[in-house]
């Protein structure tokens, strides 16, 4: 007699989704931090409220994920960092420091845990640092940038973000205000930010820089001007020497209406650039070209919203999801990774999101 249980069974296989943390705007319906996660499918579950904190609009993760760190854009007179714990489907808040500046749009985390605020309303550089507990230090030091542009927006300086350069000690930090990159390292005994030389390199006056993305082979870098929407390719020549090559635009030649570029990342291997456009509400999809890094335009994607202001590549770069601010939703978009273009898969309700994190 053969007993019913002794068949056995085929194992179910395993489902893969990947968890994301989505910053916010707190100026409407939304509290804090949410969190989400994508599933193998390209579709969307929510998690929930992470975390109730004032506009955390800008969120960046520890070196060793354990913790999360976001700028709170509170008011024009303000500048803080909070730091939280993640523990499970929550974050635990650690503690809330001073930004060095006012209104920090973008934090950035090395391997070291040393955190870059960028103050957008005064322009400067915050140095802090973030010890194994997930506690931030008082800011170690400032860099306050200087010089102003030609447009109305650009009457003084605006730290838009910083980078800390691939395989390199290097930092660039983007200055909207000044059309300029600006140039450091980090002086480790003194805990302090050095400037390079040169100091800055230019780009087009009124060009409004605002975000970068590095090219995997560390020689190009394209960075994104919000002001006149367009994307400068910077070739690296060496350490510290930089060349502005050429500048092209991100949204279409004959559209009128007012667009802001907003977002820019590139595919793993290099072979595609994608850029969001606020007001166009696109996101721009190009093709490098593997000899001089070029970029040529291989068209748009809706973003079945408006105010497309941050996405990203899902871990495997399977799907582009966007983030749009004003419609309160977050898309999600196959991607080919062949011929680098986007397919529409879903879409979920998000309050004012403004920044998407993957764990």
């Amino acid at each position: 007699m053969v007993s019913c249980d002794s068949k056995k069974s085929t194992p179910k296989a395993e489902t893969i989704s990947y968890p994301f943390f989505v910053g916010t705007y707190t100026t409407k319906d939304s509290k804090g931090i949410y969190k989400y996660e994508l599933n193998e499918d390209g579709t969307f579950k929510e998690i929930g409220l992470q975390a109730i904190t004032e506009s955390p609009s800008f969120i960046s993760l520890s070196a060793d994920k354990t913790h999360l760190v976001s700028g709170n854009k509170l008011d024009p007179k303000n500048g803080t960092l909070s730091s939280f714990k993640i523990q499970g489907d929550s974050l635990i808040p650690q503690n809330v420091m001073d930004s060095g500046g006012v209104n920090p749009c973008h934090v950035t985390i090395n391997k070291d845990n040393y955190v870059l605020a960028s103050n957008y309303v005064n322009g400067s550089l915050g140095l802090l640092h973030l010890n194994e507990e997930g506690l931030l230090s008082n800011v170690l030091n400032v860099q306050q940038h200087t010089g102003k542009g030609i447009t109305p927006r650009q009457e003084g300086p605006h730290a838009h973000s910083s980078y800390f350069v691939p395989n390199s000690d290097e930092i660039i930090a983007i200055d909207l205000g000044t059309d300029q990159l600006w140039f450091y390292k980090i002086d480790k005994e003194s805990n302090t930010l050095q400037p390079s030389e040169p100091k800055v390199l230019n780009l087009p006056e009124g060009a409004g820089p605002r975000h970068l993305t590095f090219h995997p082979n560390n020689k190009w870098i394209y960075v994104l001007n919000e002001l006149n929407n367009t994307v400068s390719k910077i070739e690296r020549l060496g350490e510290h020497q930089y060349e502005l090559k050429e500048s092209i635009t991100t949204i279409p030649k004959d559209f009128t209406e007012a667009s802001y570029a907003a977002d820019i990342h590139i595919s793993s291997d290099g072979e595609f650039v994608y850029i969001s456009n606020r007001g166009h509400n696109s996101i721009a999809i190009f093709k490098t070209d593997s000899d001089d890094g070029s970029l040529t335009l291989l068209g748009f994607e809706s973003t079945r919203g408006d105010f497309p202001r941050n996405f990203s590549l899902s871990p495997n770069e399977d799907y582009v999801i966007v983030a749009n601010q004003h419609t309160d939703n977050l898309v999600s978009y196959k991607r080919d990774a062949k011929t680098g273009l986007l397919t529409f898969v879903d879409e979920i309700k998000s309050p004012t999101p403004s920044c998407i994190l993957f764990q």
